[in-house]
């Protein structure tokens, strides 16, 4: 199978990791799919507009692309942060990061998986966070990503010999729409973050898509139940702290 006969599905897609992963995703020779809520401009491959949020919703878009042809491999990048500190998490707040950080990758792993196997291969590359190692006032966003890394391990070991790959890539803080919307330039959260970065710089999307593109790509073919951090030495400066 040629990379152009490859089909991979994108969440989160219209903008920010999600955004810069199509693009590199098409610079491979792949036909993209995307999932988002909003339009983008000048989308490089096919878009839905979709609510992740709403399982229903994502069901039916699930059922529509397949409709039209197999799927070989899928980015689950679609997420979302409600900060807050531990006594002012509302439980529907933790529910619905559970939800959307977790839920939508199992819908679009179940849909895809039969025709990867079907293939003899596949990819599935989770976007998680180096939150889940902890960070402050980001209690259902460290557990949400901590359960998809969780995930990526267990479906990495029963794909193992499908010739599916299951990996993950853990951005550290990365500027995007939703990092700037709770962490504003010049911001004591920014300020936060950047001093837990060796580098001292945010991540740009298109270094974390880089990623991304490696484990989706054939040169990745004996990588499976990894994960990735991409974060300037963050993860490195909290071990040795």
């Amino acid at each position: 199978m040629t990379a152009t006969l490859r089909r991979f599905l994108v969440t989160g897609a219209s903008k920010g990791i999600g955004r810069a992963s199509v693009e590199r995703l098409v610079k491979l020779g792949y036909a993209v799919v995307g999932f988002a809520r909003n339009v983008p401009q000048a989308f490089p491959g096919e878009f839905h507009a979709v609510d992740l949020a709403d399982p229903k919703a994502t069901q039916a878009a699930l059922d529509r692309i397949l409709a039209q042809g197999p799927l070989h491999g899928v980015i689950n990048n679609v997420g979302i942060v409600k900060p807050a500190p531990l006594g002012k998490i509302g439980l529907a707040d933790l529910g619905a990061v559970l939800d959307l950080n977790v839920r939508p990758a199992l819908q679009c792993a179940q849909a895809a998986v039969p025709s990867m196997r079907q293939a003899g291969w596949g990819r599935i590359v989770n976007v998680t966070s180096i939150a889940s190692l902890g960070a402050q006032e980001r209690t259902s966003y460290s557990a949400a990503k901590g359960a998809l890394a969780s995930l990526t391990r267990t479906w990495a070991l029963e794909l193992a010999k499908t010739g599916v790959t299951v990996n993950a890539v853990a951005p550290g803080p990365t500027e995007t729409e939703m990092f700037r919307c709770n962490n504003p330039p010049g911001s004591p959260g920014e300020a936060r973050y950047l001093a837990g970065v060796p580098m001292g710089r945010l991540a740009k999307p298109d270094e974390i898509a880089a990623a991304v593109a490696f484990l989706a790509s054939e040169d990745a073919s004996f990588v499976t139940g990894q994960t990735l951090n991409v974060d300037g030495g963050s993860s490195v400066g909290r071990a040795g702290a």
